[in-house]
Formats: C-alpha cells, sequence, structure tokens
C-alpha cells in the first residue's frame, strides 16, 4: 500500500518539478543513478508521512484495506483491485484537502503545495529566494 501511495506521490512531484521547467533527475539528496527522478524524490521526502503515510494509516484505520483485500502469489503480495481504488480514492481525498501553508499563511491543497514547493526549490537555484523553507505540519 505504502508502494502504491508512494507511486502517486511520486508522480504529482515529477509533474511539479517539471511545470518549473526543472529536471526531474537532478536531485540532491537522492542520486540520479538508474535513471531516478531524484529531484522529484527530493521534494517528495517532506510529503511522505503527511500524504502517503496518511492515506495509508487511514485505509487500514477506516477498514477500507482488510487483509484479505491482498494477493500472495509466487512470493509477492499485490492489492486487489477493491484495494487499489481504495488506495487511490484515500490519496485523492487527501491530496485535494485545503490547510494553511505555513510560509506564505493562504489556503492550498496538499497538491498545489508540492507545486509552492518545487517552485522555491527553483527560487534558491536561480537566486530569487535566499533559502529553501520546507513544510511543517506541526
Amino acid at each position: 500500500m505504502l508502494n502504491y501511495a508512494y507511486g502517486m506521490l511520486a508522480s504529482d512531484c515529477i509533474r511539479a518539478v517539471m511545470s518549473c521547467g526543472l529536471d526531474p533527475h537532478a536531485g540532491f539528496l537522492h542520486s540520479s543513478n538508474r535513471n531516478k527522478p531524484a529531484l522529484a524524490l527530493d521534494l517528495m521526502e517532506e510529503f511522505r508521512a503527511p500524504i502517503a503515510d496518511s492515506v495509508v494509516i487511514n485505509a487500514i484505520n477506516n477498514k477500507e484495506v482488510k487483509p484479505d483485500d491482498f494477493d500472495s502469489s509466487l512470493g509477492t503480495t499485490r492489492l486487489k483491485e477493491k484495494a487499489r481504488r481504495a488506495v487511490i480514492a484515500g490519496y485523492e481525498r487527501r491530496i485535494q484537502t485545503e490547510f494553511r501553508h505555513p510560509l506564505f499563511e493562504y489556503s492550498v491543497t496538499w497538491r498545489r503545495a508540492i507545486e509552492v514547493q518545487a517552485r522555491q526549490v527553483l527560487g534558491v537555484l536561480d537566486g530569487t529566494q535566499t533559502r529553501y523553507a520546507g513544510i511543517r505540519v506541526r
């Protein structure tokens, strides 16, 4: 479930980085070997817990995904269709949730916050901002 949620989050981060005109493969924390989108993975770090991890925990706690929603065969475990749909629905609910951006103090969705943070990366790289300020949720 986490891998699935992380995959959706990575896609949103890649889109945000590319919308700023940045190369998603040129990261700071992650290496770009094996064609990994290192910059998108860097950006993704601050959103793992409040978005992806939260979706998985809520799906389990709310019994949207149950133990019989997994298929184990040939040494792997996969989500069944019902569970995949539940994770996607939970992700979309979470990513569209609004909150007050701690730095700019206006209301944003989590998806918009990813874009705002990508723009901060761009600002630091092009010199229009002196520092990058991550999102703090508590």
